[in-house]
């Protein structure tokens, strides 16, 4: 019986311990071996691109750029990388949109550990997986669905607008965003504009509720507001 071939992986997870548990499950696996790991969506992308793995395993919720969002950017800019997305989410919507970017397999956090092997396995061979409770036979519908979607103001923002986008939210500085984009602030700015005027945002809070209804990022996300100075 031939021996299967080895398929090397990226892990993307901003949580040390989930990390350091999908390493251990994944790498026990003879055919299975963990070229990276990163903690967040930026680190992503940069570890695909320069890895080449021929599978990214990605959470959906991580700070700096969001799982889907990587999916779609893996999509255009490393095509050959098939991926997997984890999530605790098992509505329609969220798969609908990770299958809609791009996404080979989506595996629920909450299911066994098979699940996921399988997946990785099943996405390496170029086919798709879906953990239970959605089922194998949704797949096609879901896919069909996703292709057919009306695209919504969200769509229009290019790759960069997105990455200012979430980072906004998060509730980086203009000259954060520069630093961890390689932008200059007059940049960012412009694209901070391009994203106010494209989703009809005015305000801060405005950003902040956008990103949370949409999803690109979670509540413990949410920038920490500053106290007030205690009376002298």
């Amino acid at each position: 019986m031939a021996s299967r071939r080895t398929t090397t992986l990226v892990i993307a997870d901003d949580h040390p311990i989930v990390r350091a548990g999908l390493r251990a499950l994944l790498a026990a696996e003879p055919d299975l071996h963990v070229a990276g790991e990163a903690a967040n969506g930026l680190e992503a992308m940069q570890l695909v691109e320069r890895l080449r793995p021929d599978v990214l395993v990605v959470d959906v919720l991580m700070p700096g750029l969001n799982g889907l969002e990587v999916v779609r950017q893996v999509r255009h800019r490393a095509p050959h990388v098939r991926v997997v997305v984890l999530s605790m989410h098992a509505s329609e919507a969220y798969v609908l949109e990770a299958l809609r970017h791009g996404a080979a397999g989506y595996v629920l956090k909450d299911s066994s550990t098979d699940h996921l092997v399988q997946a990785v396995r099943e996405v390496a061979a170029g086919r798709h997986f879906l953990s239970p409770p959605l089922t194998e036979r949704a797949i096609e519908a879901y896919i069909t669905r996703a292709q057919t979607a009306v695209r919504d103001a969200y769509e229009m923002l290019t790759t960069r607008e997105r990455e200012v986008l979430q980072l906004v939210a998060e509730g980086a500085t203009t000259a954060d965003i520069a630093g961890r984009l390689s932008l200059s602030p007059r940049t960012v700015e412009m694209h901070r504009g391009n994203v106010m005027r494209k989703l009809n945002l005015h305000t801060q809070t405005d950003v902040i509720r956008y990103a949370l209804r949409r999803g690109i990022i979670a509540l413990d996300a949410m920038p920490t507001p500053t106290p007030p100075p205690e009376p002298q």
